[in-house]
């Protein structure tokens, strides 16, 4: 038996490829609202942030979200979802741990 191809997906602020479950994923929903997908199944355009806050102040810095979903962001939106992300990385982090030990 062959084994399983990994997803790889491209973190949007740093460019380094990982597997997808180690990535937290931005969406763009079809009503034009952005906000953390952490199952990774929500429709809409999405966009892959490593799990570091340095990830995301580096996306904010260069407009990589905006570019990645097609959309202009605002700066009231970057705001809520640096506020949404800092929390969502413990619990991220923790499953990512979790997961890691399954394997």
């Amino acid at each position: 038996m062959r084994p399983r191809k990994i997803p790889l997906r491209k973190c949007v602020a740093c460019q380094q490829m990982m597997p997808k479950k180690q990535l937290i994923r931005i969406v763009r929903t079809p009503e034009e609202a952005i906000l953390i997908d952490l199952t990774g199944k929500k429709a809409g355009r999405g966009a892959y942030l490593c799990g570091k806050v340095e990830c995301f102040k580096l996306a904010k810095k260069t407009k990589a979200l905006d570019r990645a979903l097609k959309q202009p962001v605002g700066a009231e939106i970057y705001d809520q979802l640096e506020q949404d992300f800092i929390e969502v990385e413990d619990t991220f982090i923790a499953n990512k741990d979790r997961n890691d030990d399954d394997e």
